[in-house]
């Protein structure tokens, strides 16, 4: 038995009992892999969808207000801290004035910033209830519309995935293309800089 299938054969057991505790300690990290592998146990009838995606959306609150509070608490440490990190709460600033809430509900959507948005918001006098109220609305739309989507195409993904193990060297391609896309982007957004 490969590391694979222990990987697989563990959450079949301990998905019910401890997989909802897992994929809300993961949403509050960051989630989207803990999301869809909660919409692929919830097609499998691991999980429960409803509460897969309550559970999540929890975590992605939590996360957020985590960094939120950590804003709103060290205000003084933090400008030192994250001094390499200005452009991005100086973008942070900018979007939160321009567009108001609706940054707030989009923020998890954006690499790169999704830590930086509720720190910097934390760091101006945005009311501590309206930004956990949006932030909850948000956090339950993302798990909602991963879980979902994940859990409608389960079949069509485990077959890409049988699919994928008895052909393996097209997913050493599909690794090399999409390492060498990210690495391209990262290259070419610090050029910008």
């Amino acid at each position: 038995m490969g590391f694979e299938q222990w990987i697989i054969d563990l959450w079949n057991t301990h998905a019910g009992t401890w997989g909802y505790l897992i994929l809300f300690c993961w949403s509050i990290l960051e989630g989207e892999l803990g999301l869809i592998f909660a919409g692929l146990a919830a097609h499998d009838g691991h999980m429960n969808l409803f509460l897969a995606i309550f559970v999540a959306g929890l975590g992605g609150f939590a996360g957020d207000q985590i960094y939120f509070y950590i804003g709103r608490l060290n205000k003084k440490n933090l400008k030192n801290m994250l001094s390499s990190q200005r452009r991005k709460f100086a973008l942070a600033h900018i979007l939160l004035k321009k567009h108001g809430w609706p940054i707030i509900f989009i923020q998890r959507y954006m690499y790169g910033m999704r830590t930086i948005i509720p720190i910097s918001i934390g760091l101006t006098r945005y009311s501590a209830l309206k930004f956990a109220l949006i932030n909850l609305l948000s956090a339950w739309v993302w798990a909602g519309l991963t879980i979902i989507f994940v859990w409608y195409f389960g079949d069509w993904i485990w077959e890409i995935v049988g699919w994928l193990k008895s052909h393996p060297y097209l997913l050493v391609v599909l690794l090399i293309v999409l390492g060498g896309g990210i690495l391209y982007y990262f290259h070419y957004q610090t050029k910008k800089r």
